[in-house]
């Protein structure tokens, strides 16, 4: 018996190396934003694991330019990103978006988990974009932040000139306000949510609206992507079991949060957790294109970018549109990608 239970024991011990060696060791690196959890929370759940992948999560970075800098370093391989990614392509980074982090497959405008928070006594009223003018407003220049106010202040009628934008991390905007260094902010959760509770008197302004598509997209080097095929396809599928798990099990999601982004509490996890639901589609279709089109178009015409590239060139929807085709349940509780708005390998998008 004793003789057994020593052969099951090498047996096992035999097996538990090789079985960790037919993983595929993959680093990505995520934001400090409620947005970014299907990372986490695939890597948790094991996700990951059953589809033959060991992930290792780089620090949160405060900002995507943070972790554009980081894949260019090759300090990892896959990234979630929005706006930023604007620049980085202009800046010759061959980079593609394979995928959707956050946003909407199936329709053209999503910006739920964006708002504007101002400070008691700034002159700011609830509500009223046209009372930002003057004010001094922290965004991050170059992310999604910067879009989301350049938006709201295109849509009251005034110009960025209009107010001074103090570019500023999203961690360091809450107590920017507190200190009364700034009116207000535009910023992704969970920071909004963090300032209502800790600024005394701070209120929002606004939130959401659609007033931009947002971006949110898993990127990659091209190259790196034309090499490992499968790998991409596998962090794909399991991060969108991560979503789908997300949408059912939000009060789950919010606490798996609060170990992945300092300083982030229960009650503020869960609070932002319900807009953070709303866009987990990682689903791609002509609305992802036209959402990094019209970003473009607007950071253009604002006199933000100098010059814009082709969509085309740097969406590569094969894999998730395999992933898609193969796992048709992992997106079931998901509205329909309307018929005008769904792409095939070969689509090409015309503004």
């Amino acid at each position: 018996m004793k003789r057994l239970f020593l052969f099951v024991v090498a047996i096992a011990m035999a097996c538990a190396p090789a079985q960790s060696q037919s993983l595929t060791k993959l680093n990505v690196g995520m934001v400090s934003a409620i947005d970014m959890l299907a990372i986490p929370i695939a890597l948790e759940r094991g996700f990951f694991e059953k589809r033959g992948l060991d992930v290792t999560i780089a620090r949160p970075y405060a900002t995507g330019v943070d972790a554009l800098n980081a894949l260019q370093a090759g300090e990892t391989s896959i990234i979630q990103v929005g706006v930023p990614m604007i620049g980085a392509v202009l800046r010759g980074m061959d980079i593609v978006a394979l995928g959707n982090f956050s946003g909407s497959a199936t329709k053209t405008g999503s910006d739920a988990t964006m708002a504007v928070v101002a400070r008691e006594g700034s002159g700011i009223e609830k509500g009223d974009l046209k009372s930002l003018k003057g004010k001094k407003i922290a965004t991050s220049f170059g992310t999604i932040n910067h879009l989301y106010i350049l938006a709201l202040l295109e849509k009251a009628g005034l110009k960025p000139d209009d107010v001074t934008l103090v570019n500023t991390p999203p961690p360091d905007m809450t107590v920017a306000l507190l200190a009364k260094g700034i009116d207000a902010f535009a910023g992704w959760d969970p920071w909004p949510i963090i300032a209502l509770k800790d600024v005394p008197g701070a209120f929002q302004v606004v939130r959401g609206g659609d007033a931009i598509a947002y971006l949110g997209f898993v990127v990659a080097p091209r190259s790196w992507v034309e090499k490992n095929a499968e790998t991409t396809e596998k962090f794909l599928a399991a991060t969108s079991e991560a979503d789908q798990w997300m949408r059912k099990n939000p009060k789950q999601a919010a606490l798996i949060g609060t170990r992945w982004i300092p300083g982030l509490k229960p009650e503020v996890a869960e609070a932002a957790m319900e807009f953070n639901v709303q866009q987990l589609d990682r689903r791609l279709s002509a609305n992802s294109y036209r959402a990094l089109w019209s970003a473009q178009d607007r950071l253009e015409r604002l006199g933000v970018l100098k010059a814009t590239f082709d969509v085309n060139k740097n969406i590569e929807p094969k894999p998730i549109l395999k992933v898609m085709k193969d796992n048709p349940e992992l997106f079931s509780d998901l509205p329909p990608i309307p018929a005008d708005a769904a792409i095939g390998p070969g689509f090409v998008f015309k503004p």
